[in-house]
């Protein structure tokens, strides 16, 4: 489920105004578990950690500031809980009694892996240039100018292996609950020559840790729900085509041939490629309000494997 689901555009973000939209999703994702569809939710959270990082900055003088994955830890246990309560009321609201869960979830990662050696993930506020210059000597951060907007922080985007709670989590689907898992991508965690944990300063993509989180469950399908309809060639140009139905083989021509950017659309068919690859039967890209048809058949752009075309 895309960020937009929570804090959609033009919104200042306060807990009401994201509550409301949860419970408008809550309402959908209960319309699928009434078709009989077991559930498993994972969400953005970019929206929100770049607001802790904010007020973060603002009391930096008064209060330690948390690194960036605890940062992602803290969305998790406030997303998960506005999306559980939502969906707890809306399933009472129709008679349905099934548990619903929140859990904390790390993802491991390499801690070789390239994208520590070059970040490109912005994050968090704005600044000047020359505030981002003395940020860039002081604290040994990446940054760059953003569109315009002013200067950002760069961290790494690793690539998800595996989620660390994979196990707890199928036992509470075969349990019969509702689980929200993942959040944001998942915690990234690298693990030591020692065996233990630790967190790593990076954001992963949340499309590739759904697949991942997809893989780990078991799950038949994967629904990816995002701000368009369906998947296009040719994006916003006089030449648009709209994709209903495509197979693995045209999705990674359609990827080599670059239609899909890298900050949108691009992680999503990746996503979808690797999915069918794992075992997957098919993956849906739709818009959030579109979900139940698309799930019927009725819309979105529904990848599929190439002895299935």
């Amino acid at each position: 489920m895309g960020g937009n689901a929570i804090l959609q555009r033009g919104q200042r973000g306060t807990t009401e105004e994201q509550l409301e939209n949860i419970r408008g999703t809550a309402a959908s994702i209960v319309t699928i578990i009434e078709l009989g569809y077991r559930v498993v939710l994972t969400h953005g959270n970019g929206p929100q950690v770049g607001n802790i990082l904010l007020q973060q900055e603002e009391a930096r003088t008064i209060v330690p500031p948390s690194p960036l994955d605890v940062c992602g830890a803290q969305t998790q246990g406030q997303l998960g809980y506005l999306i559980q309560q939502s969906l707890d009321n809306e399933l009472s609201h129709r008679g349905l009694r099934m548990p619903v869960v929140t859990v904390l979830t790390q993802v491991l990662v390499e801690a070789h892996d390239p994208a520590f050696r070059n970040p490109t993930k912005p994050i968090g506020p704005f600044y000047t240039e020359a505030k981002a210059r003395r940020l860039m000597a002081q604290k040994g951060w990446a940054m760059r100018e953003d569109s315009g907007r002013g200067w950002r922080r760069l961290v790494p985007s690793p690539k998800p292996l595996a989620i660390w709670e994979a196990s707890i989590i199928r036992k509470l689907v075969e349990a019969g609950a509702v689980v929200i898992s993942t959040a944001g991508g998942g915690i990234p965690v690298v693990r030591q020559a020692d065996g233990r944990l630790q967190g790593v300063e990076a954001v992963i993509d949340k499309d590739l840790a759904a697949q991942i989180l997809a893989h780990e469950v078991g799950a038949d399908s994967l629904l990816i729900l995002t701000d368009v309809q369906q998947v296009s060639l040719n994006y916003r140009l006089p030449d648009e085509v709209k994709l209903g139905r495509i197979t693995v083989s045209q999705a990674k021509q359609y990827q080599k041939e670059g239609h899909f950017k890298a900050g949108s659309m691009g992680p999503k068919v990746e996503a979808a490629v690797r999915a069918l690859e794992a075992g997957a039967r098919c993956v849906i890209i739709t818009a959030l309000d579109q979900a139940v048809d698309a799930l019927a058949g009725h819309t979105g752009t529904r990848v599929v494997p190439d002895d299935d075309a």
